[in-house]
């Protein structure tokens, strides 16, 4: 509850809710405070320990993403784009006031078809944008074709779909988030297109 969906824009799911909502750091602090008046509700006697817990976890996602955040504002603003295999990250880039541009709208049948990629490339070169990007549960060859077709920097993996190992890159939520937008700045630094 509370949680505006984002739709997907185009494909056979167009129309659609994005059901990539945990990628929404905004969201996640709903979320938490969704878990923690359900669990009030059916535990009523601790619970304070569960708004300690929620205030807690609350902290930490803002704490992580505010430095980020600040990186991503200081970026020139057409350089400020978020480009990946899926339509994955619609929610990360409205909260981070990044443009989205992906390969597919959503994983299915026809991932990274030469029209796809075509239609990114001639996007990614009309607007000079520094960097591409693909996830940790896709192939990274459609990401890096259009870099190399257009001179835009390959920035590396971002997560989405799924954690890591304990050892991992990955293990937690929080590293999610971290990871995936630490990965986003570097990238965007590193793509040093100047229009």
């Amino acid at each position: 509850s509370g949680v505006t969906p984002v739709g997907i824009t185009e494909g056979p799911y167009e129309g659609k809710p994005n059901p990539h909502a945990w990628m929404s750091p905004d969201n996640a602090l709903i979320y938490v405070d969704n878990i923690r008046d359900a669990l009030i509700k059916y535990d009523p006697a601790n619970a304070k320990t569960y708004q300690r817990n929620a205030d807690t976890y609350k902290a930490k996602i803002t704490q992580t993403l505010a430095p980020l955040r600040k990186q991503i504002a200081e970026l020139p603003e057409n350089k400020r784009w978020m480009v990946t295999s899926e339509g994955a990250f619609s929610y990360l880039a409205r909260d981070l006031g990044l443009k989205e541009l992906y390969l597919w709208p959503i994983n299915a049948d026809q991932q990274g078809t030469p029209q796809q990629v075509r239609k990114v490339v001639d996007i990614v070169k009309k607007n000079n944008i520094p960097a591409v990007f693909s996830e940790s549960t896709v192939s990274d060859k459609p990401a890096r074709q259009v870099a190399r077709e257009t001179g835009a920097h390959y920035g590396g993996v971002l997560y989405v779909d799924s954690l890591s190992t304990e050892n991992g890159p990955v293990p937690t939520y929080i590293d999610l988030l971290k990871v995936t937008t630490s990965t986003l700045v570097q990238g965007i630094k590193a793509g040093k297109r100047e229009k």
